[in-house]
């Protein structure tokens, strides 16, 4: 049988030798030390802006999921609230979330209040009387806060996503129950940062639990007057709760008016504030633009104001004279909520005392 020559079977050295070869050689060690380098530099504690917690895309979302082991949460308790509440799952209605939709309301409400009926029956919200959780609080504004935190104790389910009201739901969140098991998950609050390094609880992923529910409960009766829900689940969770990204979890109104918190939220020093990309890449808008009052409180004095802290119009970068995106989303964004709070619940003068 005819044997192969001798130089069929190529060696390590000969290859090396080809001058293609090792320019490609090089190409690939320089690529896999800058990426090793990149893994270093976060694992040392690496500028908080750029990193970002991954989370299943819509569309990585397996058809075979036991929803019901999931839910949505919201707390009432006052007029307001219950309109706002309701507005919330009217959204997570209309774009069609999957997870189970729940309310906590005040067990002296009576149970034909029309609002509570509408998210029973329209919105398919199961009802569940509590007792608000309150204590006194040297700022008696989030004194009833507290009821918040019975989000822990909800074991009902595997998981629930609390959500403040005072808040618009822009898209689906249902992706945000298919993280990996963790006590809790929630955004940094990023318009504190760096002088304030503490999570919000604004939006809370939570696993209810006996156990943890008691954690909760023994830091709230050990806590002084200034501290509220933030700051318990800050004390007890703040090293170890997994981290959800801001964007587009959690956008304040704020930030389209206020610089800093926009240079915050956007978290570089590279990319160029739009407002018409952020606010279409958010899923969860607080409303946050104090000294301008909630966009449910209408009277003179809260229009003045707010004319008075609407984003600026900026000059057209393509020299087409003004901008004013930024000052329309804003303007819009509280026009729509009022809107919708008339279709939703009516005006507040049928919605009697809850």
């Amino acid at each position: 049988m005819a044997q192969p020559p001798p130089n069929m079977h190529p060696t390590f050295n000969g290859v090396m030798q080809s001058r293609r070869i090792r320019t490609w050689a090089l190409i690939v060690f320089i690529v896999l030390a800058l990426l090793d380098l990149v893994h270093y530099q976060h694992s040392k504690g690496g500028d908080w802006r750029s990193l970002r917690v991954p989370s299943p895309r819509p569309g990585d979302i397996p058809e075979q999921i036991d929803w019901s082991r999931f839910a949505y949460l919201q707390y009432v308790t006052n007029d307001n609230y219950l309109c706002n509440s309701l507005m919330i799952f009217e959204s997570l209605h209309r774009l069609g979330s999957k997870a189970d939709r729940v309310m906590l309301y005040p067990s002296e409400v009576k149970a034909d209040n029309p609002l509570l009926l509408k998210a029973r029956d329209e919105y398919n919200v199961k009802l569940v009387p509590i007792a608000v959780q309150s204590k006194q609080t040297a700022d008696s504004t989030w004194a009833e806060s507290f009821t918040k935190l019975l989000a822990f104790n909800q074991t009902d389910y595997d998981r629930v996503l609390h959500l403040d009201s005072d808040a618009v739901v822009l898209q689906s969140m249902d992706e945000l129950f298919l993280l990996p098991p963790c006590p809790v998950a929630m955004p940094r609050a990023y318009w504190l940062y760096p002088d304030t390094q503490i999570l919000s609880s604004q939006l809370m992923l939570v696993q209810p639990s006996a156990a943890e529910f008691q954690r909760v409960m023994d830091r709230s009766n050990k806590g002084g007057a200034n501290d509220y829900d933030m700051e318990i689940v800050n004390y007890l969770y703040k090293d170890n709760a997994m981290v959800l990204p801001h964007r587009p979890y959690d956008l304040l109104t704020r930030v389209f008016w206020e610089e800093p918190s926009r240079a915050k939220y956007l978290g570089n020093d590279w990319e160029e504030w739009d407002p018409v990309t952020t606010y279409n890449e958010a899923k969860f808008l607080h409303f946050s633009d104090w000294p301008v009052p909630k966009p449910w409180i209408q009277n003179a004095g809260a229009e003045r104001v707010r004319k008075e802290q609407q984003p600026k119009c900026v000059a057209d970068k393509n020299g087409g004279g003004e901008n004013c995106a930024g000052r329309d989303i804003w303007n819009g964004i509280f026009d729509a909520f009022r809107e919708k709070r008339e279709r939703v619940c009516g005006s507040v003068k049928k919605m009697g005392q809850i």
